[in-house]
């Protein structure tokens, strides 16, 4: 393995797992967000994305395969039909579907913006709004509307360009893109401070 990753063992809410984090990529004002101790308690409060969790399939930066070019998030695996819960509370400021991310969303959290990509369902509009509507999941999402953490907002699909089910999660701060790694990474290391600061108190 090469010196420049770290290996992070993400466990608790149902999932396990190994994440490869190439330490070149950095965002640095969002590190400093995740970095300040004033934020662990925030972090705390901040929702795994995917039901069924089982893997991680890509990683953010370059890669090769099986696209090549710049993955601008982080592809968790999971089932067809694995509901998807908001990281954060919010308001749904977009809701499309394309070729490339399929059919999907993003929600806007103060400076944070989270997108889902290779959604279930289709994007229809009523009135000049368009909205998520997944029948069977029992889904429909609204743009403008307000989600809150842990909301189940879709389920896992196969739209779009995509090789398996899995959900695309991508992350801006301050309208740059953030490895959702260092993100995960920040959630877990609070809720152990929690745990032990819990635990010291017994």
């Amino acid at each position: 393995m090469k010196p420049n990753t770290i290996i992070l063992l993400i466990t608790g809410l149902s999932l396990a797992g190994m994440l490869v984090i190439p330490s070149q990529l950095k965002n640095t004002k969002a590190l400093e967000v995740a970095a300040n101790p004033a934020e662990n308690n925030i972090w705390q409060k901040g929702s795994f994305p995917v039901e069924n969790f089982q893997d991680y399939s890509s990683g953010f930066g370059y890669r090769e395969y099986p696209y090549q070019g710049f993955h601008y998030g982080l592809d968790l695996a999971a089932p067809q039909g694995s509901y998807i819960r908001s990281w954060w509370s919010g308001k749904v400021v977009e809701v499309w579907s394309d070729s490339k991310c399929g059919t999907g969303i993003m929600i806007q959290s103060g400076n944070w913006k989270h997108i889902y990509c290779h959604l279930k369902g289709d994007v229809l509009s009523a009135d000049g709004r368009p909205y998520l509507l997944d029948r069977d999941g029992g889904i429909q999402l609204w743009q403008g509307q307000q989600v809150l953490t842990g909301q189940r907002i879709a389920r896992v699909g196969m739209s779009g360009r995509t090789n398996g089910p899995h959900l695309h999660w991508g992350l801006k701060y301050a309208n740059k893109w953030v490895d959702p790694a260092l993100v995960l990474k920040a959630m877990y290391n609070s809720g152990r401070q929690h745990r032990n600061w819990q635990r010291s108190r017994r």
